[in-house]
């Protein structure tokens, strides 16, 4: 509030030629050089700076990266839906991001003028993740195809935009290996908060 009327002050005030005292929200009077000032200080106080966000990233190590992404599962363009993976306990669970951009092509109708990610893909991208977990398994065949068999309990909880990260984990339940069945469960994360959860998806390995 105080970096508002500040602003508005200092505007006002710098179109007359006359740079008298004038009144801050407290009611004392000081000059307009001194709220531009203040203005400048609280602007510069806001500001981190790129490298300081960038940062914030900087003790995240990259398990699978792209590269790996694409070994390991067989979806490409425009349904790969992982780009990598962060946190990794073989057979049991992992951590990936999918990083959500305005050149999505689902974008183009979903919807005109407000682009939000589709749940069902939300769901999918879970799903490709939980997917590398089994294919990394031992006696599992990188790039095999496995198909969706059921899901359950899911909500959506946050629009996915352009921008977002989708910070995405899931958990393996039960994987039957002699009939190629896998059951697991999953959250994604934006900026903290829930945008999707899946309280159980069970799907099939390819024979």
């Amino acid at each position: 509030m105080m970096l508002t009327v500040a602003i508005l002050l200092s505007q006002l005030y710098a179109s007359n030629a006359f740079l008298g005292p004038v009144p801050n929200p407290s009611g004392r009077f000081i000059s307009t050089k001194l709220f531009a000032e203040e203005v400048a200080e609280a602007e510069a106080v806001a500001m981190k700076g790129a490298q300081a966000l960038s940062a914030l990233t900087s003790e995240i190590s990259t398990i699978f990266p792209s590269e790996d992404v694409d070994s390991t599962i067989p979806h490409r363009y425009p349904f790969a839906l992982v780009d990598k993976v962060i946190e990794y306990v073989p057979g049991k669970r992992a951590v990936g991001i999918k990083a959500v951009t305005k050149n999505e092509e689902f974008f183009q109708g979903h919807f005109p003028g407000r682009p939000i990610m589709p749940g069902v893909l939300q769901v999918e991208a879970l799903a490709q993740l939980a997917g590398i977990v089994c294919l990394k398994m031992e006696g599992n065949d990188a790039g095999a195809i496995f198909f969706f068999a059921g899901v359950d309990g899911v909500k959506w909880k946050k629009p996915v935009v352009p921008g977002d990260s989708l910070v995405m984990e899931v958990e393996i339940l039960k994987f039957n290996k002699k009939f190629g069945l896998v059951k697991a469960t999953g959250k994604a994360y934006v900026d903290g908060q829930v945008a999707v959860e899946v309280g159980e998806m069970t799907f099939a390995l390819a024979k």
